[in-house]
């Protein structure tokens, strides 16, 4: 298939949501990709941040064959092994008590409303302005952007907005009906904003004066994008409820909530596919290789490179979650495109999220690719 192919089908049979850069991509190895005519990218998004430990990982593409042929889906009618492992494992990497398994970011949110709902009887969540939380319909009713939200109101009532960065804003708007707060530690989607550095944890100070749930949103800055598992830690504070997917399974649609001080009643929530053998298997792999292959501390060192021999384009950022912003981000990543890269862009920020596995010499390339077109 080439580019002119996939297009016309996705014209004719996919529905119109994504607005699609021009390349058609064909398969990835490490840190790269490859288009319908075989030319070589440096992959600069990662899937979102999602591909995390490169692609086609060896030991991931071991995991995949061998739990696909021993089982892939076994429901949660029963036990299954992956899956309890797993549960051990993110319960002892977040500090928290209980897991529950989703199939990507949007579900893990709507778990945490309903988990903060059930634990306090309120029904009120507070969210940030510029916030991405999903587009399933809890969700986007904590997503700010108005072109997202518009179109389906009414949407579930009960959100409102604050500031971000700003935790007065948050004091003014809690009230006795106030469940819970959902905050980004970095704001992806809007463009890569890093609060201060004190806000997590005088938000966590607050909602805990408060008595209100403090989620935190760690889908796209969890599993050691940003140098830690989970960026909260770097404030030293202990959430509520954590929101993870995108990186948690290198590329297998994945996610889960992780939780303390709160937990559901038998038939209160639930899946099909939630938490599958084959999904937890990956995960735990995944897990493993960002430890064994010390990908935390090299996304921190790679990011600290980036952000200092940058920093005349006003980079910003933390670890391998960065931003620059240029005059129109659609034309520069498609200039990306023919020098070479592939990057997503929100508005006119070019976003910087490559696997954890970059070398040097591949944030040498960023680097100039990056003085080129902004």
């Amino acid at each position: 298939m080439k580019l002119e192919q996939a297009r016309e089908l996705e014209k004719r049979y996919i529905a119109q949501v994504f607005s699609r850069l021009p390349v058609l991509l064909i398969k990835g190895k490490g840190n790269y990709v490859y288009d319908d005519t075989g030319k070589k990218y440096l992959d600069l998004f990662a899937g979102i941040a999602v591909s995390s430990v490169g692609h086609a990982h060896p030991k991931v593409v071991k995991t995949l064959k061998d739990q696909a042929s021993k089982l892939m889906h076994s429901s949660n009618w029963v036990y299954s092994e992956p899956q309890l492992e797993l549960a051990e494992t993110l319960v002892k990497i977040t500090g928290m008590e209980r897991v529950f398994y989703t199939n990507d970011g949007s579900g893990a949110v709507e778990t945490a409303f309903k988990l903060a709902r059930k634990k306090t009887g309120k029904t009120q969540v507070i969210s940030t302005e510029q916030a991405f939380h999903g587009r399933t319909m809890g969700a986007l009713s904590a997503t700010w952007t108005e072109k997202y939200r518009k179109p389906f109101e009414p949407l579930i009532p009960g959100f409102k907005f604050v500031r971000y960065n700003d935790v007065d804003a948050l004091r003014d708007a809690i009230t006795d009906e106030t469940a819970a707060m959902i905050v980004e530690p970095i704001q992806g989607e809007a463009g890569v904003v890093v609060p201060d550095a004190d806000y997590l944890r005088m938000v966590r100070e607050l909602t805990s004066e408060k008595g209100v749930v403090m989620i935190v949103d760690e889908i796209q800055t969890g599993f050691g994008r940003t140098g830690r598992w989970f960026d909260y830690q770097r404030s030293g504070i202990r959430p509520d409820i954590v929101c993870m997917a995108k990186g948690i399974a290198g590329g297998f649609p994945m996610g889960a909530v992780a939780y303390r001080g709160m937990d559901f009643e038998t038939g209160q929530h639930g899946g099909t596919f939630n938490g599958s053998p084959l999904a937890c298997a990956v995960a735990n792999t995944v897990i493993d290789v960002i430890k064994r292959e010390r990908l935390m501390e090299n996304a921190g060192k790679m990011g600290s490179f980036l952000l200092k021999e940058l920093s005349d384009k006003g980079i910003r950022g933390r670890g391998l979650i960065l931003g620059v912003d240029v005059d129109d981000g659609h034309k520069r990543s498609v200039e990306l495109i023919r020098r070479g890269a592939v990057a997503i862009y929100s508005g006119n920020t070019l976003r910087i999220l490559p696997p954890l596995t970059i070398k040097k010499k591949e944030a040498q390339y960023i680097i100039r690719l990056i003085n080129e077109v902004a």
